[in-house]
Parts: structure tokens; C-alpha cells; sequence
């Protein structure tokens, strides 16, 4: 850059020659006293070594020589003054470049440095160059460091030591030497052209606002060093950094033209304390709605506490995205998990709340809970020290009155739970890589559309993705692969789960799961559940599975479509229910539709889809079980697919409506289960009775409670031929009511088919 040249800006003062009143005696400012007429100076006409120059006599203790013309100093632009001067007689001063800082108005820049090196005449005769550079910046060569506040100064030379000397001066010269300063010299705005300095120390905050509002689509510098910044900046300009920024931790850097990990980390030279610093500006800048970590591995060393991080909102609703990168788990002590044991009161007339919590200053919202009748991944979703209270995710199902309690707390990549509420928030592309040391992702308490997809989430320690409240709301995983550090391990020993949803219209699709002790664990309604490829066998050869997903609410209103479920089964439960028996609510409105279902090495007694019930009453109301393909390998057939747990309750056969296991495909297991189930019912001599048992066919032991078609295969015959009667049927028969009976007018013998359902269907 040269001005000179860029903006036709003239830098050199009028010669000598052409009259000695633009030079002044003093500072050069309008007003002061020149050398026109002065008894000291005279212009000589051809000085041998200068031509015409200017001869004058030291008088005064410092003798000035200023040019009365306004040299303009512009910020990034650095001039150089020379003169070329020699003694003449008398004793030989010394000399010095020197100026005077004007600032806005007219008015005098005080504190700025106005004198440039000093330099002892020592010889008569001898020609010596003397130069000073000026400039705003705090630059290695720059001998008069202005700052910004000038905007124009007076220029010349200072004599002083003992007087009566006598010098010959030729005319000033002033050039613009910007270009030794700068590399790129056109498109580069260098944050030290406006007085940053790299100490560490200096609050550089305005120096940095300055050069940015200054560089008109240019790049800004910030050249080595350590650059403090003691406030919030906002960069509207490309800027690179050779050197690294410190800032507190609630001001916040936002880079609008070049906003993505790589810059931060260039900025902080940490590429921990960069994350935060670009995650807090992600939250804080409009412009931006995603931060790319450019591929990059970050590594963490502990938990990113999101909402701290950000530090200036409780809520969020703005849709904001984490892409394309790895965020990476490092082995120390800060992932350490917090265990509390504490007691604490509970009633079921408030099912979400905990009281009389001893120690509740030490425990943690997002806690894991344990205890007896608390079901699976309940979690603490507030506290409330001055009340000694707890609000939890779920109710419980047989907490006693009182009783201890152990809350964990897991510690995540991304911990979200310090939001009251947070909204369409997206991560995408992100290898969460938990190396067994951290959990992945912590929730919000509250909020709605939380979306991953295209993520790995890899050997978490504990968990993938946790809901601690309803932040679930709506939430989809998409695409993702959750990879368990359990691969090794025994079935019956794991402990980790992929994720846990509370509230309802989950999206879980397409995504892939690895050998945790559960995949999922859903408690919200309105779910779409499709595409999933979960297994979770072991190297071992055992027999033991655990549930691949677990659906933890009766009125599920949900579709499992389209998913394989390989080596586990579905588990679904009212766990969460606080007053489970005859609470007048049905499992139902659940659609498992075209799904895969395989194992192997299991035992006879494994089954794909099992029913829990808590409490008694407990009824089907609304399933269907349709298109699926149920297939086992190795030396051992499954007897059935589907199955009631009767740890707690049976199901209450004589409630159940609006059942429908049809069209699935069955290989290697023993007994098809069918409802509405076609079977013969057939004599080969008369009878009155004829009788069938349905307990091989119908899902989950229900009894068999309708037949809803009898149809004659060929004649039916009594003693005197073809009898063209009716049976009317009994069901519900035997110990098991699993049996049914066709009752003739008479006795006979022959065939019929037979329809008979476990459920009152649907009336019309």
C-alpha cells in the first residue's frame, strides 16, 4: 500500500526554496513563529553537497524545524522523515527527527511519542542522514508510535545540545513506507496499524472494532503476539490470525464473514477453548445458523456445559446447527461420574416429585435415579434446594413412602441440560467419540424438534442420548450409528443404552445399533419408529437377551415399521405408572408392521415381542402384528414369538378389543401365532361335541373368546345323512380358556374351518 500512489495523497513538504514562512520555530501549528526573516536562517543557493539548502544557527536550548503543512497520518499507513544535514561551525549539535500529533479539531495529541532517534554531528562537513518512521502501530522499526487518535501531523527536526552551532539542512523529505510493514499490501488491514498490542494485557477490544470498520471488505491481520479483548467484538470482515486471542468467558467473538471451527482455533490457538467460543457465538450472532468444525477432531477434556458455555440465555428457539467434525473425549478425571445416596419421600398423588431429599444441595438435575420401583431411565429433571423437592422425568411404579434413592450423574460431550427450553437444534455429521470415558448427549429439560442425524455415537460410557425431561418433544435421530464399547462383553453384563425419549413424536429412522443392554427406551406417545437395525447378541454363545427396545407407556400410539430386530425383542411396560392396578388404561394403539425379527443360539423359551404389565387389570386394546418375518438360526426353534412377563400381573384376557396378529412369516418356530386364527375342526365319528384347543395359535395366552366363522369342507353327516344345521359355539373352555367347542343339533362327523379371535373386534 502506498498512498502516494493508491490516493494521490502528497507526503513531501514544499522545498526550502520556496520561502521560509511555512517553516516554523516552534511546533508548525497555524500562528507560530517561522524562520521568514528570522537572523538565524538563510537559505543558501548551491551548497556543494545539497544545492540550494537551508543554513541555520542553534539559538535555543532545543531548536525546532517544522513544516507548517498538515502531513495526514492515516491508520495502517506508515511515513518515513528524512533529512540529510552536516555541521558547518561553532560546537556540533545533536538531531533528531520530531513532530507534532494533531488530533481531531486542531487540538494537540498528548501522550504520544513526538521525537524520533537522536543523532551527535561529529565531524564539520560530513554529511549524516537522519530518519525516524511514524506510524500508528506498535511495529519493530517504528520509532514514533501514534495510535489512531492523530490524524495529521507538523514534521521536521529538533537541534539540541550546546548553542552557536552552525548546520546546512537539505529540504525534508516524507515518503510513505506502509509496504515494509505489510506483506499483502492491498487487501490486508493489520489490527496493529490501530494500536493492538500483543502483551496479553492491553484491552485491544477498540483497536480491533477500529481496524475492522476500516477495512471495506479487505482481510484483517492480526500478526504474532497474545491480543487481549476485553468485551464482545463482532468482525464484519474476513480475518486471519498469526496471533491468538485471550477473552473472558462472557465475551463473545463473532466472526460474520468467516465463521467456522477452523477460525476459532486459529483465534485461540485451543482448540477446547475454541469450541466454546464458537459454540457461544453460534447462539448469540443471527447471521449464522451453523458452525462447521471443518472436519476437525476436537478434543475434549471434559464436559461442555452448553448453556454455561453460552452464558446469557435460559432458552433458545432459533434453529442452530453443530456440523461435520468428531468431538473427542480425552482421558482424565472430569468424566468421573457424581454418585449421591439419599433419601427422600414420594406419593403417588404427586408421581413426579420426590420431597423431604436429604442432601439435595449435592444432587444434580440430569441425574440417573435408582431405586426400588423406579423403572428405567428416570432422571432428575429440576431441583428445588429451598423446598427440598425433586421433580423427576417419570413417575414411579412401588416407591415406597419413604426410602433411599442413588442419583448418577453421567457426564456428556454435550450437555444441554441447563436450558429451561431449546428448539430445532440440529446436529449433524458428528462422530460423538465418548472412548468409554463420556456419555454423548444431555438434553435440554424442555423444547421440542432436537434432531441428530448422520452421527456416530461411539463407545458411550454410560449413554447415547438422554432426556432428562421434555426437551425430547418431537425429537428425530436420523441415520445414525451407536456403536457400544460392550461388544466383548456378555449380554448379561452391559449396562449402556443408546437413548431414552420422555415425551412424544419421536422419529427414530434408519438408524444401526450394536450390542447395548437396550437400544432405546421410549416412554412418549406418537412415535415413528423405522428403518432400525438393532442387535444385541454376544461372542459368548449364551443364551440371555435383553430387550433391543423398550416402550414404556400403554397407550403408545406408535408405528415399528420396516426395522431389524436381531438377537433381542421388544419389551413393552407401564413402569412409569404410579397407581398401575385396574387404572382403567389399556396397552394398545401400537402398528408392528413389516419388520425383521432373527435370532440365534437362543433358547426355546426366547421370544421377539413380550408384554409387562404392572399392576393388575392390565388389557390389549389396539395392536397389530402384521407382515413381519420372525426367523432363528442355530440347533435350537423358539415355541413362540410373543410372550406375557408375569413378574408384576397377567393381562386380563377378557379385556382385550382390537387385536390383530396376521401374515407374518415364521420359520423355525414352533407354534404360529394367528388372531383372528383359521384352524379345522374336524370328526371322523359322530359326535355331538366337537372341540379344538387354541393355545398353540393365539398371541400372548389369551383366551379364545370368539368364534366368528364356522365353514363346512364337504358334508357334514349324522346317522340318516347330510345335516344342514348349524353348530353354535362355546369358547373360553378348559383351564387356560384356550379351547372352544361346536355343539350340533345331533351327532355327526365331517370337517369345517373355524375363525376365532382373542379380541373383541372392532363393532360396526
Amino acid at each position: 500500500m502506498n498512498k502516494a500512489v493508491t490516493d494521490g495523497i502528497n507526503f513531501t513538504p514544499a522545498p526550502f526554496g520556496d520561502g521560509l514562512d511555512m517553516w516554523s520555530s516552534v511546533d508548525g501549528t497555524p500562528g507560530s513563529a517561522t524562520y521568514d526573516g528570522a537572523t538565524n536562517a538563510t537559505l543558501i543557493a548551491a551548497d556543494a553537497d545539497f544545492g540550494l539548502c537551508l543554513e541555520m544557527q542553534k539559538t535555543q536550548g532545543v531548536q525546532h524545524l517544522r513544516y507548517m503543512g498538515e502531513i495526514p497520518m492515516l491508520p495502517g499507513c506508515y511515513l518515513r522523515v528524512r533529512v540529510r544535514i552536516k555541521a558547518i561551525s561553532g560546537q556540533m549539535p545533536s538531531v533528531r527527527i520530531a513532530g507534532w500529533a494533531g488530533g481531531a479539531g486542531g487540538g494537540h495529541v498528548s501522550g504520544v511519542d513526538e521525537t524520533g532517534p537522536l543523532t551527535a554531528l561529529s565531524e564539520y562537513g560530513k554529511v549524516e542522514t537522519i530518519e525516524a518512521i511514524i506510524g500508528s502501530g506498535t511495529r519493530k522499526g517504528v520509532d514514533m508510535v501514534w495510535g489512531r487518535d492523530p490524524i495529521y501531523g507538523h514534521f521536521g527536526i529538533d537541534l539540541t545540545g550546546a548553542d552557536g552551532g552552525v548546520v546546512r539542512i537539505e529540504d525534508i523529505s516524507i515518503e510513505d513506507v506502509t509496504s515494509v510493514f505489510h506483506r499483502n499490501m492491498m487487501d490486508v488491514v493489520d489490527v496493529a496499524d490501530y494500536g493492538a498490542v500483543g502483551d496479553g494485557v492491553t484491552d485491544n477490544s477498540s483497536a480491533f472494532e477500529a481496524a475492522d470498520a476500516d477495512a471495506n471488505g479487505r482481510d484483517i491481520l492480526v500478526p504474532a503476539g497474545t491480543y487481549y479483548i476485553a468485551q464482545t467484538i463482532t468482525m464484519n470482515n474476513r480475518i486471519r490470525f498469526e496471533g491468538h486471542l485471550v477473552m473472558p468467558d462472557d465475551a463473545i467473538l463473532q466472526l460474520a464473514k468467516n465463521f467456522n471451527f477452523n477460525m476459532y482455533e486459529d483465534a485461540f490457538g485451543d482448540e477446547e477453548i475454541a469450541f466454546k467460543k464458537a459454540v457461544q457465538a453460534l447462539f448469540n450472532y443471527t447471521d449464522h445458523e451453523a458452525l462447521d468444525l471443518n472436519g476437525r477432531i476436537v478434543h475434549l477434556s471434559g464436559p461442555i456445559d452448553v448453556h454455561g458455555v453460552i452464558g446469557n440465555r435460559d432458552s433458545f428457539g432459533t434453529r442452530k446447527v453443530i456440523q461435520n467434525g468428531e468431538l473427542y473425549a480425552s482421558n482424565n478425571a472430569n468424566w468421573d461420574i457424581d454418585t449421591v445416596v439419599a433419601s427422600a419421600s414420594y406419593d403417588t398423588d404427586a408421581p413426579t416429585t420426590l420431597t423431604n431429599v436429604q442432601n439435595i444441595s449435592s444432587i444434580q438435575i440430569g441425574s440417573h435415579v435408582a431405586g426400588n420401583g423406579v423403572g428405567r431411565e428416570v432422571y432428575v429433571r429440576d431441583v428445588d434446594v429451598a423446598n427440598n423437592e425433586i421433580t423427576l422425568s417419570q413417575a414411579l411404579y412401588r416407591a415406597n413412602a419413604n426410602q433411599n434413592y442413588t442419583f448418577t450423574r453421567f457426564k456428556y460431550l454435550l450437555d444441554f441440560s441447563g436450558f429451561d427450553s431449546m428448539q430445532r437444534f440440529v446436529v449433524d455429521a458428528i462422530d460423538f467419540r465418548c472412548n468409554q470415558n463420556a456419555s454423548a448427549i444431555l438434553l435440554p429439560r424442555d423444547g421440542k424438534i432436537f434432531h441428530v442425524k448422520d452421527c456416530f455415537i461411539t463407545s458411550p460410557k454410560h449413554r447415547g442420548i438422554t432426556s432428562a425431561g421434555n426437551g425430547c418433544s418431537g425429537i428425530m435421530i436420523d441415520r445414525c450409528q451407536f456403536l457400544s464399547w460392550e461388544q466383548n462383553e456378555a449380554v448379561a453384563d452391559r449396562v449402556t443404552i443408546g437413548f431414552n425419549v420422555n415425551a412424544n413424536d419421536a422419529k427414530i429412522r434408519d438408524n444401526r445399533a450394536t450390542r447395548f443392554m437396550h437400544f432405546g427406551v421410549i416412554s412418549g406417545t406418537g412415535n415413528i419408529i423405522s428403518g432400525n437395525h438393532f442387535f444385541q447378541g454376544d461372542n459368548q454363545g449364551t443364551s440371555d437377551r435383553t430387550a433391543g427396545m423398550v416402550f414404556a407407556t400403554k397407550g403408545f400410539k406408535s408405528t415399528f415399521t420396516g426395522n431389524y430386530v436381531d438377537n433381542c425383542y421388544l419389551s413393552w411396560t407401564n413402569e412409569h405408572s404410579p397407581k398401575p392396578d385396574d387404572d382403567g388404561t389399556s396397552f394398545g394403539q401400537l402398528s408392528v408392521t413389516g419388520n425383521v425379527f432373527t435370532g440365534s443360539g437362543t433358547e426355546t423359551w426366547f421370544s421377539y415381542i413380550r408384554v409387562k404389565p404392572y399392576g393388575t387389570g392390565q388389557y390389549i386394546s389396539g395392536l397389530s402384528v402384521t407382515g413381519n418375518t420372525f426367523k432363528q438360526f442355530g440347533p435350537v426353534d423358539i415355541d413362540r414369538v410373543e410372550q406375557v412377563t408375569t413378574t408384576f400381573a397377567q393381562l386380563d384376557g377378557s379385556k382385550t378389543k382390537n387385536l390383530i396378529f396376521a401374515d407374518n412369516q415364521f420359520a423355525r418356530v414352533n407354534y404360529v401365532t394367528q388372531s383372528p386364527v383359521n384352524i379345522e375342526v374336524s370328526r371322523s365319528s359322530n359326535g355331538a361335541v366337537w372341540s379344538a384347543d387354541l393355545g398353540d395359535y393365539l398371541p400372548f395366552g389369551l383366551p379364545a373368546r370368539h368364534v366368528t366363522a364356522v365353514v363346512p369342507e364337504g358334508p357334514v353327516l349324522g346317522s340318516s345323512g347330510a345335516v344342514y344345521t348349524m353348530p353354535y359355539a362355546l369358547t373360553e373352555l378348559g383351564s387356560n380358556k384356550s379351547q372352544i367347542s361346536l355343539n350340533w343339533s345331533q351327532a355327526v362327523h365331517g370337517k369345517v374351518r373355524c375363525e376365532v379371535r382373542c379380541d373383541d373386534p372392532i363393532q360396526v
